[in-house]
C-alpha cells in the first residue's frame, strides 16, 4: 500500500514565510515541512497485525536567496538610489510608491496591535501574572529608555558634531519646521496623560496613535477577563481576528521593495548625495552609537537572559534585512513574534511585551532624539546648560512614548522634542530633513532589536525561559 503525505507548494511569493496562516512546521532555515503520518494497522488473513512504519517528513526544498524578501528589498533600494542619482528629476515623482505603502502600514498596525495585546493579556487569565508582568515590562522599558536617551546625550557632547557649522536660521524654509510642528501638535504631545484616553472607541483605530490603541486593547482585555468563563469564546473570534490580520500584513509586505524604491528614490533625487556632506559627522555618530549600544546593553542583558548577541542577530537577519529596506519594524512584526515564541518566549508574554514596545521602548529613536536636539543646538549656535539638557532627557521621556516605528514618526516626534528646548530655533528642523531618512534605518532597526531583547528578558524574568532553553533554542535555530 502506498501512502502520500501533504507538503506544502513551493510556488509563491517571497512574503508566504512572514504568512501567519501557514500552518506547516516552520524549519530554522525558514523552509516548511509536513507534518509525519501514520499508515492505518494492515490485517492479515489471520487476524493479526502488522506494525506499518510512519511517513518521515518531508522536507521542502530551501528558499532559494534570489526569492527571499530580504533580497527584494536590497535589490529595490539599490535601484532606487541608481534612479535617484542619474535621474533626480523623475525620481522625485516615486513618491507616492512610498507614501502608498507608509499608509498601508498603518492602516493594518492599529487592528493587528489591539488583536495581539487582547488575546496575549486575555491567554494570561491570571489578572496578578498581568499585573506583574505589565509592571516588570514597564520598569524594563523606562530604565533601557533612560540609557539609550544618556548614552545620545553622551556622545553628542563629546564628539561636538555639529560644532563649526554656523547654520543661518534665516535662510532655512520655515514652511517645514512648521508643517513638522502641526504633525507634532496633532499627535498631542504637549498632552500626553490626556491624549492616551481616545474621543471614543473607535476614535482609537482611526487616529492611529499606539498609545490609545493599547489603552483600548488593555481595557478591552481585562473586560474580558470578567467575564463568565473568562469570555473564552470572544477570546476565540479575537484570536481569529489577528490571524486575519496578520495574513492581511503579509499581503501589505509583499509590497515592501516598491515602498523601498520609492522612499529611496525620491529621498536620492530630491534631496541628492551632496546633502549628506556636512551632516555625514551626525550620522557616523548616530550609528556608532546604536551599534555600541546593541553591543554593550542589549547585548548584556540578553547575555544574562542566556542567549548571544551574535546568534540572536544571525536569527533575525531576515528581518533586519527587511526593516533595513522598508525604515519600518512593523514590516517584520508577523515573522518576528513567531520567532520569539519558537525560542521559548509564551504567546502571552510576546503578544503583551512586543505591542506595547513599539510605543515605549524605542531605544534608536530614544538614542536619535537627544543627538538630533543637541546637534541642532551646536549646528545654531545655541548652547544649552546642564539644567537645559536634564529637563532635554526629561522630555525626551514623554515625546518619544507612542511614536509608531514607522517612515516619518521620528522625526514629528523630533520637531515635539525641539519645541520643548525654547532657544533653538524651530526652524534648525529644515537641517535634518535630507538625512532623516538615512538615520531611519538605524532608529528602526534597533527599535526591533531592542524589542526582541525585551521580551527574552522579561521572559525569563518571569520564570518562563531558562538559561539553558533559549541557549539551545538559539543553537539549534542558528547551526
Amino acid at each position: 500500500m502506498l501512502a502520500s503525505s501533504t507538503s506544502i507548494s513551493s510556488s509563491g511569493t517571497w512574503a508566504l514565510s512572514y504568512h501567519p496562516l501557514n500552518v506547516g512546521i516552520q524549519t530554522e532555515r525558514g523552509c516548511t515541512e509536513s507534518t509525519p503520518k501514520s499508515l492505518p494497522s494492515l490485517s492479515t488473513p489471520d487476524n493479526s497485525s502488522l506494525q506499518t512504519a510512519s511517513v518521515s517528513p518531508v522536507e521542502k526544498a530551501p528558499l532559494p536567496w534570489y526569492r527571499a524578501s530580504y533580497f527584494h528589498v536590497l535589490i529595490a533600494l539599490f535601484l532606487g538610489i541608481v534612479v535617484g542619482h542619474f535621474f533626480p528629476r523623475q525620481a522625485q515623482s516615486l513618491k507616492p510608491l512610498a507614501d502608498v505603502f507608509s499608509k498601508l502600514l498603518r492602516l493594518m498596525i492599529a487592528p493587528t496591535i489591539f488583536c495581539t495585546v487582547v488575546h496575549g493579556i486575555g491567554s494570561m487569565g491570571d489578572m496578578r501574572r498581568l499585573g506583574k508582568t505589565g509592571l516588570r515590562a514597564l520598569l524594563y522599558f523606562e530604565i533601557v529608555s533612560t540609557l539609550a536617551l544618556v548614552i545620545g546625550l553622551v556622545v553628542v557632547n563629546l564628539v561636538k558634531p555639529g560644532v563649526g557649522l554656523d547654520f543661518d536660521v534665516r535662510s532655512l524654509d520655515r514652511a517645514v519646521s512648521q508643517d513638522l510642528l502641526s504633525k507634532a501638535h496633532a499627535g498631542g504631545h504637549g498632552s500626553f496623560l490626556l491624549n492616551i484616553i481616545p474621543s471614543s472607541f473607535l476614535g482609537a483605530f482611526a487616529s492611529g496613535e499606539l498609545t490609545q490603541v493599547l489603552f483600548v486593547s488593555i481595557l478591552t482585555a481585562l473586560s474580558i477577563s470578567m467575564l463568565p468563563g473568562g469570555g473564552q469564546a470572544i477570546l476565540h473570534v479575537i484570536e481569529s481576528g489577528g490571524k486575519l490580520c496578520m495574513s492581511m500584513m503579509g499581503l501589505i509586505v509583499k509590497l515592501a521593495p516598491l515602498g523601498a524604491f520609492g522612499a529611496m528614490g525620491y529621498t536620492i533625487g530630491h534631496f541628492g548625495v551632496s546633502s549628506l556632506g556636512k551632516l555625514a559627522l551626525l550620522m557616523l555618530c548616530f550609528y556608532v552609537t546604536a551599534v555600541l549600544f546593541v553591543g554593550l546593553i542589549l547585548g548584556g542583558i540578553l547575555r544574562w537572559a542566556g542567549g548571544s548577541l551574535p546568534q540572536y542577530l544571525a536569527y533575525i537577519k531576515e528581518e533586519i534585512l527587511l526593516v533595513l529596506g522598508t525604515c519600518s519594524s512593523e514590516t517584520a512584526l508577523p515573522s518576528m513574534m513567531r520567532k520569539l515564541e519558537k525560542l521559548g518566549c509564551s504567546k502571552a508574554t510576546v503578544g503583551l511585551v512586543i505591542p506595547t514596545g513599539f510605543s515605549f521602548n524605542l531605544d534608536g529613536t530614544n538614542i536619535y532624539l537627544t543627538m538630533a536636539v543637541l546637534f541642532l543646538a551646536q549646528a545654531t549656535n545655541t548652547p544649552l546648560d546642564l539644567s537645559q539638557q536634564v529637563g532635554l532627557l526629561l522630555a525626551s521621556l514623554i515625546t518619544s512614548k507612542g511614536s509608531a516605528a514607522v517612515v516619518g514618526a521620528g522625526f514629528i516626534t523630533l520637531a515635539a522634542t525641539v519645541q520643548t528646548v525654547p532657544s533653538i530655533p524651530i526652524e534648525s528642523l529644515a537641517i535634518l530633513v535630507g538625512v532623516d531618512r538615512f538615520m531611519g534605518e538605524g532608529r528602526a532597526i534597533t527599535n526591533l532589536i531592542g524589542n526582541g531583547i525585551a521580551t527574552l528578558a522579561i521572559s525569563h524574568w518571569e520564570g518562563e525561559l531558562a538559561k539553558e532553553t533559549l541557549r539551545q533554542n538559539l543553537r539549534s535555530h542558528t547551526s
